[in-house]
């Protein structure tokens, strides 16, 4: 793993403005937590750095320390999230943040802002019949050559297993599969690619997916 793509973090009990619901807890554990750090590490692999990065549904800020090692600018926009918790926590670490509350569907920002629109785990919680609105939306944000980098757990026998392990119905939260995704992707811009992350042991086949698509 690359260092500077290794996920930096903060001791669990600093991170703020989220509710109990929120996947931090999982990053700490012994073997979930590698699963949780490597698909956010994939996702930071991609990023390529540059003025503005968007990340979308950005929660406790996890990759916030990551995105201002390549970015010169910290936005972030998220439908539930303590706009002043979170921000307060980098604020303290001298990570300047501009964060909104805001929905995928509707981006309270203006054509071609973006060198990067980073999802890790939201775009499948959408209904299948929002994804082209989606990344029309995540399209327009983008400066012409801007790349859009998302990362979405793989709909297989496991993956649901897991999830029940970890107390969540995967059918009642997860709408939209990882082929949908990519097919609608595909659909809305000419280049970009998906790399997989294997499960631990890899004999069971994919069990996250990293999207990398350019303007």
């Amino acid at each position: 793993m690359d260092n500077q793509r290794k996920l930096l973090m903060l001791p669990r009990h600093q991170y703020r403005g989220v509710n109990e619901d929120d996947p931090i807890r999982y990053y700490f554990w012994p073997v979930f937590g590698r699963m949780y750090r490597k698909r956010v590490e994939m996702a930071l692999a991609e990023c390529t750095g540059g003025q503005r990065v968007l990340e979308v549904g950005f929660g406790t800020g996890l990759a916030f320390i990551n995105l201002a090692r390549i970015y010169k600018e910290i936005h972030g926009v998220d439908l539930t999230a303590n706009i002043q918790e979170v921000k307060s926590v980098f604020d303290n670490l001298n990570i300047p943040t501009h964060l909104k509350l805001g929905d995928i569907l509707s981006l309270p920002y203006e054509d071609g802002y973006f060198e990067t629109v980073l999802l890790i785990s939201i775009l499948e919680h959408l209904k299948p019949e929002t994804l082209e609105a989606a990344f029309l939306e995540l399209r327009r944000v983008l400066k012409p050559g801007g790349q859009v980098v998302y990362g979405t757990p793989v709909e297989r026998p496991l993956m649901v297993f897991l999830f029940k392990l970890l107390g969540h119905d995967i059918r009642k939260e997860h709408f939209s599969t990882e082929k949908q995704i990519e097919s609608v992707a595909r659909s809305i811009f000419l280049n970009g690619r998906v790399k997989e992350m294997k499960s631990i042991p890899s004999l069971f086949g994919a069990v996250y997916h990293v999207g990398h698509f350019i303007k």
